[in-house]
């Protein structure tokens, strides 16, 4: 369950405010009790394992339910942990040199410590290091070159190596040919205690079924085999000789029918002959007669001559005697009964890999004491089991006090966020238009992420990024500094990740919002410019397009009136001018009118605040430009970083924002060097000509003397005639 709201009064929690938000200050202390810290005052709830800057095994360690998201729970418990492994908490703190994780540094106190410290041990004198006083990481990763020194490593594997006796290791060859192999930590293979149960157990049915062989079996002993193997390859022929035969002396008319068709022979003159030829061979095994025995020894059709006397020498003479030269039906039905029962056998053999050893080095393996020896290894190597399998948690420790506290500092507090190193969630910086964005993560799916980070009120760009070898990455970057007038799809930049390797940067989609108020002021008249610009290129284009139609039409005019050539010219008609519309006139006139009405007007209303224009002047900036910078001050006020991660998969569990002097040190703008010279001789700066210049102030300097001589007062409002504007008001003495 989560904490309640109470702190115990054993320790005093210390918090520091960032991004408008209260955020405790880890230290040793806060990690003993962090128990009693409640919940609600975590910055997160819950992150992803993947698309940090922080390493996926250290996170996947502490991901105890492997659902590839950590939570409160499994932050606490991975506290817990190396509060039971390590003497002193504050060494967590402190970053972790090349000399790796201190021997001293696992606590005595607790069981926990005693074991991960002896399996810290175990693992330096497997590599022949028993006097080192530190172990590093690539130690513990390296568990082949752990283990190569050692036969047994806790595995519960047994490898060839295991063993110096000659009988062991050819069962465990054995094994390894049938069963397949298991790998053990050293990188060899080997068999487990599943292989060679389940190795054994087919030794067992294997012999099992070798020992239902009996002399009722094998009834001509070895040679049984071979005799059941010849009596097989003749048996149908045979069963189909006597059987014609039955027939024939059913009804003897039947006999030339059955026996081989006369046209048959006529057929085989023609072609060359072989034995056992196919049309030959389904012809019966000897000339069909009524009751008549079959002959062992003449009359056999010469396609079955060979398996007929295979079959007399390994069945029928070692059953009924060398003198027998036929067979009657009745000693064919003998020799298949005493037969039966091995061939039942056979039928009966299961089908095992083990059978590819033979049936000899099945019954020895069955018999033999391989199987016990096998076993006391496997025991053996797996009593090492519990230590050995401190590897695990000798790497857990290494990995949690090397990364932990970074995990924290982005979890539980955002101190790496809003101080002076980067936050884990952020991969990278983009390089783009004149400017760095710091701000900067992971993205997968670009659509789903932009419609909740836009809640975030922040200026973001989605690009794709590329580099040569690797896999396509696309990352959100977040403008907090600087125009945006330059911003827009398709715009290339450079991605550098945090291993400092460049990606090529394209903008894909763009979600716009304020980046200043700075911005916002400018933009309603940037917008105004931008439209008059649209419109001018607009009517330039028409006018162009205009004036080309009609170049064309009248060179098609010329060109038809030269090849036409009337023989009686006519007198060219008086051109005639297009008229101008009394109605168009007057309406330009009611238009211009109106401009200069509203001008007057306003200029009236401007000059008439005598001294105070310079405020009208600001009234006028601020009734253009203050909807638009009321709209971004709103929105730079909701602008913060939760929404922005919660689209990455992180529940973020506070108001954490980003106001304007963070966000500007979020984006770096482009600015010289300090110090740097600057050369301001540009040889390819517009020439402005000097009369422009002074024609614009001689005509200012005129307009302010005509002004201030009143001949401009005709055209001006009373309050900007120049007696009026520059006379003193005498200061009253308050008497009638």
């Amino acid at each position: 369950m989560p904490t309640g709201t109470t702190t115990p009064p054993s320790y005093r929690f210390r918090f520091f405010r960032a991004g408008g938000v209260d955020q405790v200050v880890l230290d040793s202390g806060a990690l003993e009790h962090l128990e009693s810290l409640d919940e609600k005052l975590w910055v997160a709830l819950a992150c992803p394992t993947r698309g940090l800057e922080l390493d996926a095994r250290t996170l996947d360690l502490i991901d105890t339910d492997k659902d590839g998201r950590i939570r409160p729970r499994e932050i606490k418990a991975a506290v817990a942990w190396v509060r039971d492994v390590f003497v002193d908490l504050k060494d967590l703190f402190e970053p972790l040199g090349d000399g790796g994780l201190p021997l001293a540094a696992f606590s005595e106190k607790t069981d926990t410590g005693r074991a991960i410290g002896a399996g810290a041990r175990r693992i330096l004198h497997n590599l022949g290091r028993p006097e080192a006083t530190s172990i590093r990481l690539a130690d513990v990763l390296d568990t082949e070159a752990i283990f190569t020194r050692t036969k047994l490593n806790g595995d519960g594997v047994v490898p060839l190596a295991a063993t110096d006796d000659a009988e062991v290791k050819r069962a465990l060859t054995d094994i390894l040919s049938v069963m397949g192999a298991v790998r053990d930590r050293s990188g060899d293979p080997g068999v487990d205690k599943a292989k060679t149960d389940a190795f054994f157990a087919q030794v067992d049915l294997h012999a099992a079924w070798l020992d239902k062989a009996d002399a009722t079996v094998r009834v001509l002993g070895d040679a049984t085999a071979d005799a059941v193997a010849a009596m097989t390859a003749v048996g149908a022929k045979l069963d189909d000789y006597f059987m014609r035969c039955r027939l024939a002396v059913y009804g003897q008319a039947l006999a030339p029918s059955l026996d081989a068709p006369e046209g048959a022979a006529a057929a085989l003159a023609g072609r060359e002959l072989r034995e056992e030829d196919p049309e030959v061979a389904r012809w019966p095994l000897s000339h069909v007669v009524g009751g008549a025995p079959f002959s062992l020894t003449r009359a056999v059709n010469p396609a079955w001559s060979a398996r007929v006397h295979a079959f007399v020498e390994k069945a029928v003479v070692p059953l009924h005697g060398a003198d027998k030269a036929t067979l009657t039906e009745l000693e064919w039905a003998s020799i298949k009964a005493r037969l039966a029962p091995f061939v039942a056998w056979t039928a009966a053999k299961p089908e095992l890999a083990v059978a590819a050893l033979g049936d000899e080095r099945v019954r020895a393996l069955a018999k033999g004491d391989a199987r016990q020896r096998i076993g006391e290894l496997i025991s053996a190597d797996a009593a090492l089991e519990a230590e050995s399998n401190q590897i695990d948690a000798v790497e857990k420790a290494i990995r949690l006090r090397k990364d932990l506290v970074t995990l924290l500092r982005n979890f539980i507090n955002f101190a790496d966020f809003y101080g002076t190193r980067a936050g884990t969630f952020q991969t990278g910086t983009l390089y783009i238009d004149g400017r760095s964005c710091d701000l900067c993560l992971s993205v997968l799916d670009v659509a789903k992420h932009a419609s909740l980070a836009g809640l975030a009120k922040a200026y973001l760009l989605y690009c794709d990024c590329v580099r040569k070898g690797a896999e396509k990455r696309v990352i959100v970057a977040a403008v907090t500094a600087g125009d945006v007038d330059n911003l827009m799809v398709g715009r290339n930049g450079v991605f550098y990740d945090q291993k400092g390797d460049d990606w090529d940067a394209t903008v894909t989609r763009v979600v716009e919002n304020p980046i200043s108020i700075r911005q916002a002021l400018l933009s309603p008249y940037k917008r105004f410019l931008r439209a008059i610009e649209e419109q001018v290129a607009k009517r330039a284009s028409l006018a162009d397009e205009k004036a080309n139609k009609g170049l064309h039409d009248d060179a098609t005019t010329l060109a038809a009136a030269d090849t036409e050539r009337p023989a009686e010219a006519k007198p060219a008609a008086p051109h005639e001018g297009k008229r101008i519309d009394v109605g168009t006139v007057a309406a330009i006139g009611v238009a211009v009118g109106g401009i200069a009405t509203f001008f007057s007007s306003v200029m009236a209303t401007f000059f008439g605040l005598g001294m105070w224009m310079p405020l009208g002047a600001v009234g006028l900036l601020l009734a253009i430009s203050g909807p638009s910078m009321l709209i971004a001050w709103l929105k730079l006020r909701q602008r913060n970083i939760g929404p922005i991660l919660d689209a990455s998969g992180w529940a973020v569990n506070a108001f954490a924002r980003i106001n304007v002097p963070f966000g500007g040190a979020l984006t770096s703008m482009a600015a010289l060097p300090k110090g740097a010279g600057r050369l301001l001789d540009d040889p390819f700066a517009e020439k402005r000509p000097p009369y422009r210049r002074f024609t614009t102030v001689v005509i200012v300097l005129v307009i302010l003397v005509l002004w201030g001589m009143g001949k401009l007062d005709g055209l001006l409002p009373p309050a900007a005639h120049a007696p009026s504007f520059l006379r003193t008001a005498p200061v009253s003495s308050g008497k009638p």
